[in-house]
């Protein structure tokens, strides 16, 4: 591999280590108290330490079923409606204020009405999750739909394809990059509302009752590794979901 090569690929590393590198020296000059600031080194230490013994383990793996969980109910409610009001704009235009109205609104304000609604436990969490994630995923599904390219609609209809025909073959298809780009949105959503929920909604686990508890108890170093357990989790979804992007829409634009 040439240098040039090597340079490119280690690139997009370099936000990383500028922001570790800020952090070490803000953490050495003493600006900011040890106690509320340990350094990335013991930060790393401690974050090898607990996926060591497993206990960071469980935490991961908890917040990315509940984010699973929350995502496919998501894709499984949101897609089919918003191909079907896509296919209706009228329809759509009628019900838009809603969708624009509670996909404005901060999920965490809605946390009161699930607890009412499912009670303290799982079922809360996934659902203000996936309820967050399917606006998105619907309003970027419907206008997919909408704005699918006229002229490859209007040749179907020329070549004798009905309505459902033209809707299956052609308006689902043209449709599908601005439907993965919702979905690559909604899954992130439901990550942040997922660890949100952790935090505030009688958790036992998962990263964000990680990163409470630690905080409670003044363990800095252990507050700071999951939180980047967090982060990291976070980008290896939006890569995974990209690529998968990349893999079965890679006509779009065509």
């Amino acid at each position: 591999m040439t240098l040039h090569r090597l340079l490119a690929r280690l690139r997009p590393l370099t936000g990383l280590a500028l922001l570790v590198l800020t952090w070490d020296l803000v953490a050495r000059s003493g600006l900011v108290d040890a106690v509320l600031l340990p350094s990335p080194v013991r930060t790393l230490s401690v974050f090898v330490e607990d996926l060591a013994q497993g206990t960071l383990w469980n935490d991961l793996i908890r917040t990315v079923l509940r984010t699973i969980a929350a995502f496919v109910v998501a894709v499984a409610v949101a897609v089919p409606l918003g191909i079907a009001l896509g296919a209706s704009e009228r329809v759509y235009r009628a019900i838009e204020f809603l969708i624009d109205f509670f996909r404005s609104t901060p999920a965490s304000a809605l946390f009161p009405l699930f607890l009412v609604l499912f009670g303290v436990g799982e079922a809360t969490k996934i659902a203000v999750a996936a309820f967050g994630a399917a606006l998105v995923i619907l309003f970027n599904v419907a206008y997919g739909v909408m704005n699918a390219r006229k002229q490859r609609q209007l040749t179907a209809r020329v070549m004798g394809a009905n309505a459902w025909a033209v809707m299956r073959d052609v308006t689902i298809w043209e449709s599908l990059p601005q439907t993965f780009v919702g979905m690559r949105n909604g899954i992130s959503i439901a990550l942040v509302i997922v660890i949100v929920a952790e935090m505030f909604i009688g958790s036992t686990d998962g990263l964000g009752q990680r990163i409470m508890n630690n905080q409670m108890i003044f363990d800095m170093p252990r507050m700071y590794a999951a939180i980047f357990a967090a982060g990291a989790l976070g980008y290896a979804l939006n890569v995974l979901s990209a690529r998968i992007e990349r893999r079965y829409v890679h006509w779009s634009g065509r």
